[in-house]
């Protein structure tokens, strides 16, 4: 009898993962809704916000560790479609704002009247429609990497030099987001949101939804990738990531892998952009900093690179320690302790926390199984 598609798809630590994310996704916001402020249970708006972050980034580490962990594609530039989720999104938060910005113009943001421009551009028209928004969300970054993938892979660019190239990529559109004449607000951004779908998102309830949906799409989010790591495909990539070339050899089309894989993981970037910038009330060009993503493969490595859990797991450590460390006298230490973290895990614990664990138990059962079989072969 064959098990239920869902059951075969998840083992236990992916069940636990989504039984402890769900509880997290419906705990705080009741611990800050129904909790009063002086209660030792009351979780506060900053803590909901803070948290709702994490959930984004950790979505985001997710879709590196899916290109990274499965297929080898070690990307340094998906900060970029992280960053152009969160611009199509603030794009949709800026027209909302209507008369009740500063110069309350019924039309232009504050930034393009201020900046003196005539009109709005053409590429703003449709923004002013969550639909319309919410496809671009994904749409952006998902034509980028396919145009991106479509020519580095074809031209069997790996390794290095295609960690280097997006690396590349991310810093230009940096320097072009940098730009007034860009119409993206320039060096300031995109700020000062007001409303989302009618509803303002300053309000307590507004952001306990907003960290909800956001744990909600990092739960639909692992369930495709563990979905597609699991099967014949993830089979396909892993083989890919080991030996691309015998792959190659034995007849699968591994440019078009890839460039799948690859525009996944760049939509998931995306929603995670999206997700962030409401809760945070900004998006500028400083996310597109190389930094930031390098950061982002250090979550990655340090949770366990190929287990989608420790990419989880190592966005809210890292991140965690970040928000610990940039705070008081320990500020100016906070690159230190990143560094020293990343070389810990990698001499001490190559395969991250979560990998490492794996590996143990999976020593563990291997001991125990040829303890059991020892005294058999001997009878």
């Amino acid at each position: 009898m064959r098990a239920f598609p869902l059951t075969r798809m998840l083992d236990r630590g992916a069940q636990l993962f989504l039984v402890l994310l769900g509880a997290f996704a419906i705990a705080v916001p009741v611990l800050n809704l129904m909790m009063p402020a002086g209660s030792a249970l009351h979780v506060s708006t900053y803590l909901v916000t803070l948290f709702g972050k994490y959930v984004c980034y950790a979505l985001l580490a997710l879709s590196i560790d899916l290109i990274w962990g499965y297929a080898g594609i070690l990307s340094l530039g998906h900060g970029a479609f992280f960053a152009l989720g969160g611009y199509a999104m603030g794009m949709y938060l800026m027209r909302q704002i209507g008369t009740r910005g500063v110069y309350a113009h019924p039309i232009l943001p504050d930034f393009m009247v201020f900046l003196n421009w005539p009109e709005l551009p053409l590429y703003w028209y449709g923004f002013n429609y969550f639909a319309y928004a919410a496809l671009m969300v994904v749409l952006v970054p998902g034509l980028l990497a396919f145009i991106f993938g479509w020519f580095a892979f074809r031209s069997r660019v790996t390794g290095v030099y295609l960690s280097i190239i997006t690396q590349a990529l991310t810093f230009a559109l940096m320097l072009g987001f940098f730009r007034n004449n860009f119409g993206f607000g320039g060096n300031n951004g995109l700020t000062d949101f007001k409303d989302i779908l009618g509803f303002n998102v300053q309000s307590e309830a507004t952001r306990n939804t907003l960290f909800f949906v956001s744990c909600l799409a990092l739960g639909l989010g692992f369930l495709i990738c563990r979905a597609l790591v699991t099967s014949k495909y993830g089979k396909v990539l892993i083989s890919i990531r080991d030996a691309e070339a015998r792959t190659r050899f034995l007849g699968y089309r591994v440019e078009a892998y890839k460039l799948f894989v690859f525009t996944l993981s760049a939509c998931m970037a995306g929603v995670a952009g999206a997700l962030y910038v409401p809760q945070v009330g900004i998006i500028n060009p400083g996310e597109f900093a190389p930094a930031n993503s390098i950061e982002a493969v250090i979550w990655v490595a340090v949770g366990g690179r190929g287990t989608l859990t420790g990419a989880v797991l190592g966005a809210f450590v890292v991140n965690y320690a970040k928000t610990y460390f940039t705070t008081g006298f320990l500020a100016p230490y906070w690159l230190f302790v990143l560094g020293g973290l990343f070389i810990a895990v990698t001499l001490l614990l190559p395969r991250g926390i979560v990998g490492t664990i794996e590996y143990w138990r999976a020593s563990r059962g291997e001991k125990k199984a040829a303890a059991q079989a020892a005294p058999q072969a001997a009878e």
